[in-house]
């Protein structure tokens, strides 16, 4: 009986989503924000990246994670932007930046996007969620400019790599099976309501069909389409291939970094929370009692935006 209401809660929650989406459209057609305005830069390898800009102060930039776009960091750029210009670029392959995957990619293109962005802005102070951060800690090795950094949850996988699930997520993309492959995201970085874990992969699979059906139908709102965010996931799956297992690389990284998490996080990421702060030479941390690895993203995606805004502004203040 347990696990049969664990799969009722499931389908709820799948479906109110959907509901969700297509109240967000209509919301879409009568309400134009002008709190932010867009912009672009070009990378070194003629890449386009598109950012959205908001407030005025200290320039800041916030490095994306994997399965959002700009507008995922809207209110915790809101939250920012009465001490800081906010920068808010799309990393490749989602929202303002569109170029697709290809295998050729390296995270030294995830880098050179980032440079690109702070020569334009000449912004030293750097906030990143979960592969943003890897991005992020690889850029500081190379990269004067930043200076003062704040990491939510990168994800290191101190007790190894999930390889074989990375190769069967390219698979299952290459294929257009993007519900199999939205499983095997949850599967492997271990987010979503805990009731995956006790769904046969088939059930799940087929229960995750529904929502990107209607997604498609009825529009994803203000966000971006799932059905383009799976398969830009490619990208972050390469970042965690190629530096997820390697965290003792960055035991040379000297800017000064607080460590953020949420106590309903996966232990992977606690565990890796553990090991950076042993590693980081000036490595501070804060953790959050009841937030998860969405603690950054929109209130309506499971977020504490201004909760992770006031540890980002106290911690920035402080080395002023």
């Amino acid at each position: 009986m347990k696990r049969i209401s664990k799969i009722g809660i499931l389908i709820m929650t799948l479906f109110s989503f959907s509901k969700v989406q297509s109240q967000v459209v209509s919301d879409k057609a009568t309400y134009t924000d002008t709190s932010y305005t867009t912009g672009s830069v070009i990378s070194k390898d003629g890449t386009k990246i598109g950012y959205r800009q908001y407030g005025h102060g200290t320039p800041l930039v916030i490095v994306q994670g994997a399965m959002g776009v700009a507008y995922n960091y809207d209110q915790l750029a809101k939250a920012l932007a009465a001490g800081f210009t906010v920068y808010v670029p799309d990393r490749r392959g989602r929202g303002l930046s569109t170029l697709e995957y290809t295998p050729q990619y390296t995270i030294q293109r995830d880098v050179e996007d980032l440079q690109s962005i702070l020569e334009k802005t000449q912004a030293h102070l750097v906030f990143a969620l979960s592969s943003g951060a890897i991005i992020t800690l690889e850029a500081c090795k190379v990269l004067p400019a930043i200076q003062k950094v704040v990491l939510y949850e990168p994800p290191f996988y101190v007790k190894g790599v999930p390889t074989k699930n990375i190769d069967r997520l390219n698979q299952e993309v290459a294929e257009g099976k993007l519900a199999s492959a939205m499983v095997t995201i949850f599967r492997t970085i271990k987010v979503g309501p805990p009731v995956f874990a006790y769904i046969p992969r088939p059930v799940l699979t087929f229960l995750v069909k529904r929502p990107l059906e209607l997604e498609q139908k009825n529009g994803p709102g203000k966000y971006e389409y799932y059905s383009k965010l799976i398969p830009s996931i490619r990208y972050d799956a390469k970042i965690v291939l190629e530096r997820g297992g390697e965290i003792k690389t960055y035991h040379s990284v000297n800017q000064p970094i607080l460590l953020l998490g949420g106590t309903k996080s996966p232990k992977y990421l606690q565990l890796s929370l553990d090991s950076l702060q042993k590693i980081l030479p000036n490595g501070s941390r804060k953790i959050f009692k009841g937030l998860d690895h969405s603690g950054p993203w929109n209130k309506d995606k499971g977020g504490s935006p201004e909760l992770v805004a006031n540890a980002i502004i106290e911690y920035f203040k402080k080395l002023n």
